[in-house]
């Protein structure tokens, strides 16, 4: 495994522009890792309706980073006391949502510091039942990244400003409150520790303690090309927001496969828009299924007929063709 050196940023566009390339970019014979701490920010899942996430007043305010990912999942805060990572791999089946493979070295660090940590839901870790880190995962063109955030000594309260939590996901986890849910692992280690020092135990425990970590460097020319991508892309606003289209139609329900918000405009019968919000986990972009639906009669048989020849599973990690079928009618 590689190493990838971020240059200390924490500008969250450079940040998930060095990821994506990296992807892309490395060479997938070795297995890679990045760290990376962004300052404070508010990351996106791919399938989100941005401006239903995030409190818009205190995020401009406070001048908070809104950036959308290219992984599903829910929206997270991340500020400097939020320590990320990303595993880089080649792409097999059995890895993709399988996150306990690359938690491991997380979860025993914690051990190690005497912290009973461990996995939870669909992609938590979680310590007495409150998350300090959550996780998603990508594929493309035989690659994918595994990546996770840590919640090592973040300002939780600026967590439950900066998120329009939807009430439904309260509910659903059994909680009272988003505040009372999360946890920073500063909180439960026996001596005070900072989050370089917390960085640094991790790297002991994938590389070796005293041994030399093996490093990816990008030249000059790669970094103006993540330079780029972060200008063009996440810098975006049709990228980090995007334009709602009309609807007049919306099914919504929370799954245990997450979150799906389906959005439709139907006009004389026939479906003429669809769009797919949500914090599923999806092994392909569901642009590809809209796309199918488009120009269908809005008609439970036929509906599901098309449902049944577009490999739901595919888009929707975790939900069956018939869950899907059952949200429509």
């Amino acid at each position: 495994m590689l190493l990838i050196d971020n240059r200390g940023i924490t500008d969250p566009r450079l940040n998930l522009a060095l990821e994506e390339y990296a992807l892309l970019n490395v060479d997938i014979s070795h297995d890679h890792l990045l760290f990376y701490i962004n300052k404070p920010s508010i990351i996106i899942g791919r399938y989100q309706n941005t401006i239903e996430e995030i409190n818009a007043d205190y995020v401009r305010d406070n001048g908070i980073h809104v950036v959308r990912r290219i992984s599903g999942g829910g929206a997270v805060y991340h500020d400097l006391g939020n320590l990320n990572f990303s595993f880089i791999t080649r792409y097999k089946r059995a890895n993709f949502s399988n996150y306990a493979k690359f938690t491991a070295p997380v979860v025993e660090v914690l051990e190690s510091l005497g912290i009973d940590a461990g996995a939870e839901g669909r992609n938590d870790i979680s310590v007495g039942g409150r998350k300090i880190s959550g996780n998603a995962q990508y594929v493309s063109a035989g690659r994918m990244f595994s990546h996770g955030t840590l919640l090592f000594d973040s300002k939780l309260d600026d967590v439950v400003k900066a998120l329009d939590v939807k009430a439904e996901k309260i509910v659903s986890k059994g909680i009272k409150s988003v505040r009372s849910r999360v946890a920073n692992i500063s909180e439960f280690l026996r001596e005070p520790m900072s989050v370089v020092d917390f960085r640094r135990l991790l790297l002991d425990s994938i590389f070796g303690a005293g041994k030399p970590i093996p490093e990816a460097r990008f030249s000059p020319d790669q970094w103006r090309e993540i330079e780029a991508l972060a200008e063009s892309k996440y810098s975006a606003w049709d990228w980090n927001y995007g334009a709602s289209p009309p609807f007049n139609i919306q099914k919504t329900r929370r799954f245990p496969a997450g979150r799906i918000d389906m959005r439709l405009q139907v006009e004389s019968g026939i479906i003429q828009s669809v769009k797919i919000y949500g914090d599923f986990f999806a092994r392909a972009d569901v642009s590809a299924l809209e796309a199918v639906l488009i120009g269908v009669r809005f008609d439970v048989d036929t509906v599901a007929a098309t449902l049944r020849d577009a490999d739901v599973p595919r888009f929707f990690e975790g939900l069956s063709t018939d869950d899907l079928i059952e949200l429509l009618a």
